[in-house]
């Protein structure tokens, strides 16, 4: 799936994190030319283009965390078993039939 900025459908996202976390994450991205919201536009793009998150998660230590490896396993199965959705009006109803 590839991304084009004529997508004209918006919708919004409320998450709930540290003011401190907010406040570096915004620091880092303005000093590379984006707001906060552009950071995470970007980061969602990624995930969807490379159908994973695009980077493999690490402690400040640089070693891969306690479970990415079972994380990892997780995600290979349920691509390869789990249920497919042609659209978002399918998943929907699925879940609403449940």
């Amino acid at each position: 799936m590839h991304y084009t900025s004529d997508m004209s459908i918006q919708t919004t996202i409320q998450i709930r994190i540290e003011e401190d976390l907010k406040d570096k994450a915004s620091d880092v991205l303005k000093n590379i030319g984006l707001d906060l919201s552009s950071g995470i536009k970007l980061f969602l793009k990624e995930v969807v283009t490379s159908e994973s998150v695009p980077f493999i998660p690490s402690t400040a230590k640089g070693k891969k965390l306690l479970h990415y490896e079972f994380y990892k396993k997780e995600i290979a199965e349920a691509k390869k078993s789990g249920k497919r959705y042609t659209s978002g009006k399918e998943l929907i109803d699925d879940i609403l039939s449940n």
